[in-house]
């Protein structure tokens, strides 16, 4: 950036809240006022409500959403998946990757400012209820200084258990994620001692949210999370991020009387800054700090209307919009992206329409050999595992394809009841003169009633047919 002065560089070479020795330095945002921030609290609303009710929405009964990872019970949408299914969540991860790598490419990171739950819980919950017990950042910073007195010891108390407590309800909306509502209820409810597990769980969800949004904060954003890193390869010139009009701001300064023509319309207010929750200043230009909250455009607005300006001085745009106006382009690079993804989605959409209802896996009982039965027919053992996917109970069959043969289940018929698995193990009978290799590959169709849910591979062995006797 040619136009900006060499000196504001130097910020490069640091974070605004660690200071030279190394320590921590603790931001004081002032309290944002503005359009985008009234927008951006109506869509934190709406999303705090869909997380909120997120375990307590049922679909036919079954939650909306449910990642029980210790008992590998994923259900999404009210469809639940197994472990059979990790390729339908390796390309699902796979397309919001590509699509969280195409999105920062051509808008940067909206996603941070306007829908990470770090950012809404931070600045539309803690940071609120912070401004409403102990004041704006001047008031705050005062507060911290001075002795400790019986207001300073309300304020404090009373913030820090309603941080808590906010905490404790978002953790335990976290478990219930997890876990199921039901079983939730059911800790909550039972004597804690039923559950030590799952309140030990509880706590420790509690106490991490806790520590986060009273101590360590916007850290989370400038040294922990990795997205912040990674616009550094995913952001370019045209990208569209939050910019501060170097060409229409520069040289930014004081106002005084007949002095109009020797500056931009920056008048150096520091207003901006002021109000960053990271603290750095957007007139250095993109950096990774920058959550693109808006909050600097609401600021520097308000400072443009008094001063009777034009408003926009800083405002979503990209580097080559303020450098030479020029305007969003679908450039090779968003293409290369876009045509993966459609890829991606394309296969997952196709996979999920053809998901089989069932899962079945049929392997040769190991260490047992075929048996001749003395009606001349060769005999093989089986293990069935059959997966129900639905939610509805299935009563298994088998048929044998393109050859001709018996199966004999084990213990009379299979039944699967509804989102469950069940083993069985069953014989294969084929008559000796119907085989014309030691080795020969079998298709079995699995039915539900008279409904073909699959065909399995699976192989046969018996004696050798060429063998001399």
């Amino acid at each position: 950036m040619a136009d900006i002065p060499k000196d504001t560089e130097s910020f490069r070479d640091k974070i605004s809240t660690v200071d030279k020795e190394g320590k921590r330095v603790w931001i004081y945002p002032k309290k944002p006022s503005g359009n985008l921030h009234r927008a951006r609290s109506v869509v934190a609303i709406i999303l705090l409500a869909i997380l909120f009710a997120g375990p307590f929405i049922t679909i036919n009964g079954r939650p909306l959403l449910l990642l029980d990872i210790l008992n590998r019970n994923f259900v999404f949408f009210g469809v639940r998946f197994w472990p059979q299914d990790i390729h339908l969540f390796v390309l699902g991860t796979i397309a919001l990757i590509v699509f969280i790598v195409l999105f920062t490419v051509v808008f940067g990171r909206v996603w941070c400012g306007w829908a990470c739950p770090q950012t809404i819980f931070m600045e539309m919950v803690f940071r609120k209820i912070e401004y409403w017990i102990e004041g704006d950042a001047h008031q705050q910073r005062k507060l911290n200084q001075a002795p400790w007195t019986a207001e300073k010891f309300f304020k404090k108390g009373a913030k820090h258990a309603i941080f808590f407590a906010i905490a404790f309800i978002i953790g335990n909306t976290f478990l219930a994620y997890i876990i199921g509502k039901d079983a939730l209820f059911k800790i909550i409810t039972d004597p804690p001692s039923q559950h030590l597990a799952g309140l030990t769980a509880m706590l420790i969800f509690s106490g991490v949210f806790y520590w986060v949004y009273a101590f360590f904060r916007e850290q989370i954003c400038t040294l922990v999370c990795p997205y912040g890193r990674l616009q550094g390869v995913l952001l370019d010139s045209k990208s569209i991020v939050v910019m501060y009009d170097f060409k229409r701001g520069e040289p930014r300064g004081k106002r005084r009387k007949n002095e109009e023509e020797k500056y931009g319309d920056c008048i150096d207010c520091n207003q901006c800054v002021e109000v960053c929750p990271t603290g750095i200043d957007i007139r250095n230009g993109t950096q990774l700090e920058c959550v693109n909250c808006t909050a600097c455009i609401d600021a520097c607005n308000a400072v443009m209307d008094k001063v009777k300006k034009p408003r926009g001085l800083i405002r979503y745009d990209s580097y080559k919009g303020i450098e030479n106006g020029e305007k969003l382009r679908f450039t090779p690079r968003m293409m290369g992206y876009t045509a993966v993804l459609a890829i991606i989605v394309t296969i997952l959409t196709i996979m999920l329409l053809t998901r089989s209802p069932v899962e079945t896996t049929i392997l040769r009982t190991p260490g047992v050999l075929y048996q001749e039965l003395p009606d001349g027919r060769i005999s093989n053992l089986y293990n069935i595992t059959v997966v129900n996917k639905t939610y509805k109970p299935m009563d298994i069959t088998l048929q044998l394809d393109s050859i001709e043969g018996d199966i004999e289940m084990v213990g009379g018929g299979l039944h699967v009841k509804a989102s469950t698995a069940a083993e069985s193990a069953f014989f294969i009978k084929i008559p000796k003169g119907k085989l014309s290799a030691r080795n020969i590959p079998l298709h079995i169709k699995v039915y539900s009633g008279n409904e073909l849910l699959e065909s399995v591979k699976t192989s046969f062995i018996g004696p050798n047919p060429f063998q001399k006797k």
